[in-house]
C-alpha cells in the first residue's frame, strides 16, 4: 500500500467520518466509479485493530480525484454522511470562522446544510448537526467552519434570517470553547488568519474554484 509520502497528492482524497464497518474494499468498490484507482488506506488502530474513521484514496488522475470530491462528498455510508475533500485541502487551518446556526428544522440533514453553505466558500470540515445521542433525532442546532472570515461574514449576513425547510434560522459566529460569552470572528483570529494565509497560501488557493 502507498504511504503518504508516496502518493500523488494531486491525485488523493481525503475521507473521513467513517463508520467502524467500512472496508478498504467498500471504499475501492465506491470510488472507482470516479475513475481508476491506485490505492486505498484506511489507518486501523494498533492494538484493537479498529477503523480510525478515516483513510485516503489515490486515483491514477488528479481529475478523477476532483470529480470523487464533487460527486462522493456526504454521501452516506452506514448511515453516516462521509467527508471527502483533496487531501491537500486537510492543510487548512481552523482559523476560528466557525458559525452557530440555529432554530433548525428537524428535516434538515447535513448534506443540505452543505450544499447550503458551501456556496458562500470552502469548508474545513463538514457541516455537524449536534443529535441526540440514544435517538439520533437533530437537537435543532448545527456548526459550520469555514476556510476564511470572508466567507463565514457572507454566510452570515446572507443566511441570517432566511427560511430553510420551514423554519427561520439564526446564523451567527459560534461561542468559543471555555470563554465567557465571546464569540469567534474577533479581530484577534482575523489578524491570525490573515498571517496564517501569507505564510501557507496553498489551503486558501481554492477559494473561489
Amino acid at each position: 500500500m502507498a504511504q503518504k509520502s508516496e502518493r500523488n497528492q494531486d491525485a488523493t482524497v481525503y475521507i473521513g467520518n467513517l463508520d467502524d464497518r467500512v472496508t478498504d474494499e467498500l471504499i475501492w468498490e465506491l470510488m472507482v466509479q470516479a475513475g481508476p484507482v491506485n490505492s486505498v488506506h484506511l489507518p486501523k488502530d494498533r492494538v484493537t485493530q479498529s477503523s480510525q474513521g478515516y483513510g485516503f484514496c489515490e486515483f491514477q488522475a488528479s481529475e478523477d480525484a476532483e470529480y470523487a470530491v464533487k460527486t462522493m462528498n456526504m454521501i452516506k455510508l452506514y448511515g453516516k454522511p462521509m467527508r471527502v475533500n483533496k487531501s491537500a485541502n486537510d492543510r487548512q487551518l481552523d482559523i476560528g470562522a466557525k458559525l452557530f446556526i440555529g432554530n433548525l428544522d428537524p428535516d434538515i440533514d447535513e448534506k443540505l446544510l452543505f450544499d447550503t453553505f458551501a456556496a458562500f466558500g470552502p469548508l474545513v470540515l463538514n457541516p455537524k448537526i449536534a443529535r441526540d445521542a440514544v435517538s439520533g433525532n437533530s437537537k435543532g442546532f448545527a456548526f459550520v467552519s469555514f476556510a476564511s472570515f470572508e466567507s463565514a461574514d457572507a454566510a452570515v449576513e446572507a443566511m441570517n434570517g432566511q427560511y430553510l425547510a420551514n423554519k427561520p434560522v439564526a446564523v451567527n459566529y459560534a461561542f468559543k470553547k471555555d470563554s465567557k460569552g465571546e464569540r469567534h470572528g474577533s479581530a484577534a483570529e482575523r489578524l491570525l488568519a490573515a498571517q496564517a494565509r501569507k505564510n501557507d497560501p496553498l489551503p486558501y488557493s481554492s477559494a473561489r474554484g
